[in-house]
């Protein structure tokens, strides 16, 4: 067996959870794990060892983009035989860690990263995304929910969250594409402000507003939180952002959510969440997917509640609502396949379709979460008693 061949036995030996079997570059099969074959991996050339060393979850990343690697089977499923095999090398993740922690998050940078994923193309993701454009964790009130009812579904459980009254104002840190926005308004008659660092979602929010004739409610601004200045709101909310603001912005952004809310003021953040500081970070993720992300703890996320004299009232996890909407927008990708294919190359497919999966996997097996915190400014005495009303 050459030293190439030894080296790739010994990884992936211990790589899966699962029995799978390997053909390797020059035609030679090997079989791992006992029990039935789960699936498939085809190398039609190495990788060098030096980068499986250095970084493997980036090389087995761009691998895969660029065909020297391909599975036959479920993507996500072979994905999730590795995370749950927890003594895989796949888990060391400490050089990483380390080199995210000194990464800045500046004005600028924060906006070049924001439009990095972001403004790709509208429609790109109308491909996928459901009718809404709604690009975060749907909520499934029932398995048989579309994507679209449980987009629906997700913004009516935080508006509820939220307590609203006519009249009230409300800031969306991160709208999107607008839909919560529009829905406040619509619904509960709030003034509501949307911010937004993507061209592509400001130049849509922005049509929407006119569209559904909400001038008088509802605005955008295409600016990160740092420059909203001198403006006051009954209500904050910001869903799937906090990811995009760094680690050492974390503080800035409750300092910011503080100046902004009005005394007993509420806000919900919806984000991803991991439960040490290795959850969340990947290289390859940061490369080609989301630059300069960072997944914050559960437990840092309170602390920062707490410091920041909040009083936190409710904690969520809908970390397998977001298993099914990741498998939606993944079986959606898969079937816009012949329009996607006229505006965006082979390896740009094939890396979305690894985001998406890993990621789909990355929440089933619990390596990250999704949670929703609801906090208050000062001590809100006014809302109701028992969490009903947040289903009513």
């Amino acid at each position: 067996m050459s030293i190439d061949k030894t080296f790739y036995n010994n990884v992936l030996k211990n790589m899966f959870a699962d029995p799978c079997e390997v053909t390797y570059w020059d035609g030679d099969v090997k079989k791992y794990g006992e029990g039935e074959i789960q699936f498939r991996i085809n190398f039609t050339e190495p990788i060098p060892k030096s980068e499986i060393i250095s970084d493997p979850s980036l090389a087995f990343g761009e691998g895969y983009m660029h065909k020297k690697v391909d599975i036959d089977g479920a993507v996500q499923k072979v994905i999730e035989s590795i995370y749950n095999n927890q003594s895989s090398f796949l888990y060391e993740k400490k050089n990483y860690v380390r080199f995210a922690k000194m990464l800045s998050n500046t004005l600028r940078k924060s906006k070049d990263d924001v439009q990095f994923h972001y403004d790709i193309g509208n429609d790109f993701y109308r491909l996928w995304l459901d009718e809404s454009m709604t690009y975060s964790c749907a909520y499934f009130e029932s398995p048989e929910d579309s994507l679209f009812q449980a987009q629906k579904n997700k913004v009516n459980h935080i508006l509820r969250k939220l307590n609203l009254r006519p009249g009230q104002t409300l800031l969306d840190i991160g709208c999107g594409w607008g839909e919560l926005i529009l829905t406040a308004a619509k619904n509960y008659q709030v003034k509501a402000v949307g911010i937004t660092l993507s061209s592509e979602q400001y130049s849509r929010v922005s049509e929407r507003i006119k569209e559904e004739d909400l001038e008088d409610l509802v605005e955008v601004q295409q600016l990160d939180f740092r420059e909203l200045k001198d403006r006051t709101f009954d209500r904050v909310v910001s869903v799937g952002m906090i990811e995009h603001v760094g680690r050492e912005n974390l503080d800035g952004y409750f300092s910011a959510v503080k100046s902004f809310l009005n005394e007993g003021g509420i806000s919900l953040l919806h984000c991803i969440t991991g439960y040490d500081e290795a959850s969340g970070t990947n290289s390859w993720i940061d490369k080609y997917i989301f630059p300069g992300g960072y997944i914050p703890a559960v437990n840092e996320l309170v602390s920062l509640i707490v410091e920041n004299k909040f009083y936190l009232i409710d904690l969520e996890s809908l970390r397998e609502h977001y298993t099914r909407t990741l498998e939606h927008w993944a079986q959606n990708f898969e079937q816009a396949l012949p329009e996607i294919r006229k505006m965006k190359d082979d390896t740009f497919i094939r890396m979305w379709r690894l985001y998406l999966n890993s990621c789909a996997a990355s929440f089933h097996c619990g390596n990250i979460d999704v949670h929703q915190f609801l906090f208050t400014k000062g001590a809100n005495n006014n809302l109701p008693l028992t969490r009903q009303y947040m289903y009513e």
